[in-house]
């Protein structure tokens, strides 16, 4: 079967269609990581691990995204987006199963190793985005993507919890499933990009160091990965925060980061493309950064419970701002053929910090209950002062 190819010229009903396309398969699939991730502890605890195995769970993910995420990217710029997009599907739909039937913990690992591997549905997704969308549009249509993970992790993890009663493997067969049902669903109704970069090109990684040093996307990037950093320290310490700080449990900390999943979705839905519309995608990404400084500073220290949620709300919207335009400024800086190695590279780093920011943050609870969400501010600065030195312009390579 020849797939569909969709270009910059198509007309605006096909580029809606295929953006309506790429959005339902990334939630379904969102849905059904969103399943299995709340639930991964107790299949842990089946098999005896310690809490310093499962955190190591957890982080076997993101180290294999590390590794695997530029080489996604670099194939989805030669073969195309849409093999690589269900090539990913179906990566989490094995890897899905090798969790229902893994009779150890070793199998836990390999589960989450492979899924990790075959990863890049969210960079390629980007790419994707960036084929089909007008410069201008960037920004609104990579929320799309942000809206499909909010969605996804407040729906899966509820799914979840529910089918979870019928048994712990009942949630990762779901799981499974519907991580099929999105690759079909790519498969018939996705079409590919319009452009392939045929020519073989050194590795992404032997051309890391340029890309990070040297390169008109390199200051970008460091923006991104320092604000990953700062996302994943108060997003993976917030259960335990909330629990010292205010003693919240697990039942009313789930409700809390359900309803911050649907601040964040219908943020970047109703919000990115009027703020960007009215400021640009530079001076929204200054003012996101100015908003996680305010909430994430005054959330530290603050013994308010109320003035606490406010704070947070404030936070994740500004994260919610923020992040879509920094994935268009980062694809503004590369080429059409350089999209998914950039975009590869880009969730290289954002592995790196889900794998850094967790050790550091919850480290530092053993010290102060205040301290991982001020360092999480302070990172926010350290980001704010890198983008005031971006130029004014984005240097757009679009040839």
């Amino acid at each position: 079967m020849t797939p569909r190819r969709i270009t910059p010229e198509a007309d605006e009903a096909s580029k809606r269609r295929a953006l309506l396309a790429v959005f339902l398969t990334i939630f379904v699939s969102l849905v059904g990581f969103g399943i299995v991730i709340p639930l991964l502890p107790f299949y842990a605890r089946r098999f005896q691990a310690s809490e310093l195995q499962i955190g190591l769970l957890f982080a076997s993910f993101s180290a294999a995204q590390l590794v695997a995420a530029p080489l996604l990217g670099d194939w989805s710029d030669r073969f195309g987006r849409r093999p690589v997009l269900i090539l990913s599907l179906l990566g989490s739909a094995l890897s899905f199963v090798i969790l229902a039937l893994a009779p150890n913990l070793f199998w836990l690992f390999v589960s989450r190793l492979l899924d990790g591997f075959t990863g890049g549905n969210i960079t390629t997704a980007r790419a994707y985005i960036a084929d089909v969308s007008e410069p201008e549009k960037r920004a609104r249509n990579f929320g799309l993507i942000g809206a499909a993970f909010g969605l996804g992790f407040i729906i899966g993890p509820a799914l979840g919890g529910g089918l979870a009663v019928f048994g712990l493997a009942v949630p990762a067969w779901a799981a499974a499933g519907i991580s099929l049902l999105a690759a079909a669903y790519a498969f018939f109704a996705l079409p590919e990009t319009a452009h392939l970069t045929p020519a073989k090109r050194p590795s992404p990684w032997r051309e890391m160091p340029h890309l990070l040093l040297h390169s008109p996307v390199a200051r970008l990037l460091w923006v991104n990965f320092i604000l990953w950093l700062g996302f994943s320290v108060y997003q993976t310490t917030f259960p335990l925060f909330a629990h010292i700080r205010f003693g919240l449990g697990p039942k009313e900390i789930g409700y809390v980061l359900a309803v911050v999943g649907l601040v964040g979705a219908l943020s970047q839905v109703v919000l990115v493309g009027r703020v960007v519309h009215a400021l640009g995608e530079q001076r929204t990404l200054l003012l996101s950064l100015v908003l996680n400084i305010v909430g994430l500073s005054g959330a530290a220290f603050t013994h308010s419970l109320a003035l606490f949620y406010l704070l947070v709300g404030i936070a994740t919207i500004g994260g919610a701002l923020g992040l879509p335009c920094l994935v268009s400024l980062i694809s503004h800086s590369a080429s059409a053929a350089e999209q998914g190695r950039i975009q590869g590279v880009s969730g290289s780093l954002e592995s790196l910090a889900r794998i850094l920011a967790p050790i550091g943050g919850n480290g530092a609870l053993h010290y102060s209950d205040a301290l991982p969400y001020a360092a999480a501010a302070a990172l926010f600065a350290l980001a704010g002062l890198i983008a005031l030195g971006l130029k004014s312009s984005t240097n757009r390579r679009e040839e």
